[in-house]
């Protein structure tokens, strides 16, 4: 993202303004207020039984409406200033978006380094068919373009036109003649074809939630406000439960507006997710964009085998509501196991692995076998190489500082990602790809250096996902530190540009051989 004069790049004939209706779509909340505020007294004198007007409103009746008109014309001026400053351009390798009729203002980003591109549509704009287009950069979303509103087909054939030239597949000069009119882009590319992958249904959705973590915890401090009660005869303990249940109301309804109608599809210029009751949102995720990828499931979720699927994208970071930022790096919100392997196969298509079925299922539901099964290390490192996909877990000597997970945290690398499996009742996967590792850094406290274990912490872009392997034994720790670094070094070598329809772009094959570290013994 820079900001430059507004004279860079083509010529003044070749921007393009948003639609008509745009101001008045991201300003209807001033009109609103304006409405509260000159009907406010009346609607109150409604409620009580009163009479629409007051006697006194004939004599204020004129002020009223002068002072009425009058905001209201400046807010209609504002509005026609604002679209007509509002101007954009795709050329020459960028996207660009001037804005401001006071203080100009020009935003761009380069196409090649486009994260990920949204067509967002809010309820308002849906009514009048318009869309918001985002393009999200590397810079944690703060910074990011946005293009509102244009016409949802119109911003769906820039969405193509810009992804096919992000991609390398044809050439940066997208701009159509001044000639053209909008929507009939001669030089626009073709909306890719998509093969849908996966839906969610309502039904399953609405179970998740209900099941989920938020559910667990209403429903304790419900039990536990009602005993307090019961045993101290003071019922205001159960007004602390008025406010909760106004909360999990408005997170369920967050979380299944988010989630309603989820589909994945599969296209060439990248994965396209759709959802949203009220809102609408289609995102375009590029290969090779994602950052990290994690895999969760909460305990009541294993009665059905389901399992959630988020991930980090440079650009979406946590800008924006919860419900909204949390929806964004969502790839599935609740899945079946070979859902979850098949979104997998979309954002990692080249696993590094000849049985990446085998390894993956093994960091998601995989145990390491107890001291003195068959395949347990002799130093009593539990790395059932064989049998648990070749994860190496917490040694047997650390197992009193994780009673339970010990057998589950681990790690495995293939020749293109890292895996980090942990949690023995909240499963947990993390998958990163090696020329995604930013930085790595040993934690190690004085109980971890007791039993001589540590945490290997990867730094990646902000997002839900935080890849953290959790008590490895300290040999291990320092030789995977070294091995990652090496790898993570050799991959980015590999990548030459960031066009990734370019053979040049994509990793480099080289023969399959095990990357795996097994054990060192201490």
């Amino acid at each position: 993202m820079a900001l430059t004069p507004e004279g860079t790049g083509a010529g003044d004939a070749d921007w393009l303004r948003v639609h008509p209706a745009s101001p008045f779509v991201r300003g209807w909340v001033a009109l609103a207020a304006l409405l509260f505020f000159f009907g406010r007294d009346t609607f109150e004198r409604l409620l009580q039984g009163g009479p629409v007007f007051d006697e006194s409103f004939a004599g204020r009746a004129p002020w009223l409406l002068l002072g009425g008109g009058t905001l209201l014309l400046l807010t209609v001026i504002g509005f026609v200033l604002s679209w007509y400053f509002t101007r954009y351009q795709v050329a020459e390798g960028y996207v660009r978006v001037n804005t401001g009729f006071l203080f100009k203002q020009q935003r761009q980003a380069r196409l090649d380094r486009v994260q990920a591109i949204d067509v967002v549509q809010p309820f308002l704009a849906r009514i009048f068919g318009l869309a918001e287009l985002r393009f999200e950069v590397a810079d944690a979303g703060e910074s990011a373009v946005h293009l509102s509103y244009l016409r949802a087909d119109e911003a769906r054939q820039l969405r193509a036109t810009i992804l096919a030239s992000a991609s390398g597949a044809v050439g940066s000069s997208l701009l159509p003649s001044p000639a053209v009119e909008p929507g009939q882009r001669e030089a626009g590319a073709a909306e890719a074809p998509e093969r849908t992958v996966l839906t969610v249904p309502p039904s399953r959705l609405l179970g998740s939630l209900l099941l989920s973590e938020q559910s667990v915890a209403i429903v304790a401090g419900g039990i536990a406000s009602v005993m307090l009660s019961a045993i101290t005869e003071n019922r205001s303990f159960t007004v602390f439960l008025i406010p909760a249940a106004i909360g999990l109301v408005a997170a369920y309804w967050n979380s299944f507006n988010h989630g309603y109608n989820f589909t994945a599809a599969d296209s060439p210029d990248g994965l396209r997710l759709r959802y949203g009751l009220l809102d609408t949102r289609a995102q375009t995720l590029p290969p090779g964009r994602i950052q990290a990828v994690k895999i969760s499931q909460p305990p009541l979720w294993r009665l059905f085998g389901w399992y959630r699927v988020q991930v980090n994208v440079a650009g979406y970071g946590v800008a924006g509501s919860a419900g909204e930022g949390t929806a964004r790096t969502t790839l599935l919100p609740v899945g079946s196991l070979t859902e979850v392997l098949e979104v997998l196969s979309l954002v990692i298509p080249d696993p590094g692995t000849p049985e990446p079925g085998k390894i993956f299922t093994a960091g998601i539901a995989g145990l390491a076998p107890a001291a003195g099964a068959p395949g347990t290390g002799s130093s009593g490192s539990a790395d059932r190489q064989d049998d648990d996909g070749g994860f190496v877990t917490t040694p047997r000597r650390a197992r009193f500082l994780a009673p339970l997970g010990w057998r589950r945290n681990g790690f495995t690398a293939t020749q293109t990602a890292l895996l980090l499996r942990s949690g023995r009742w909240w499963r947990n996967l993390v998958v990163v790809p090696h020329q995604r590792t930013q930085s790595m850094a040993l934690q190690q406290g004085p109980l971890a250096r007791r039993f001589r274990v540590a945490d290997l912490i990867l730094h990646t872009t902000a997002g839900p996902v935080s890849p953290r392997l959790i008590q490895a034994g300290l040999d291990e720790a320092r030789t995977l530190l070294e091995a990652q670094s090496a790898r993570a070094r050799a991959a980015r070598k590999r990548q030459k540009n960031e066009h990734w329809m370019d053979p040049a772009a994509g990793p480099a094959q080289t023969p399959a051989k095990n990357t795996q570290e097994g054990p060192h013994h201490g």
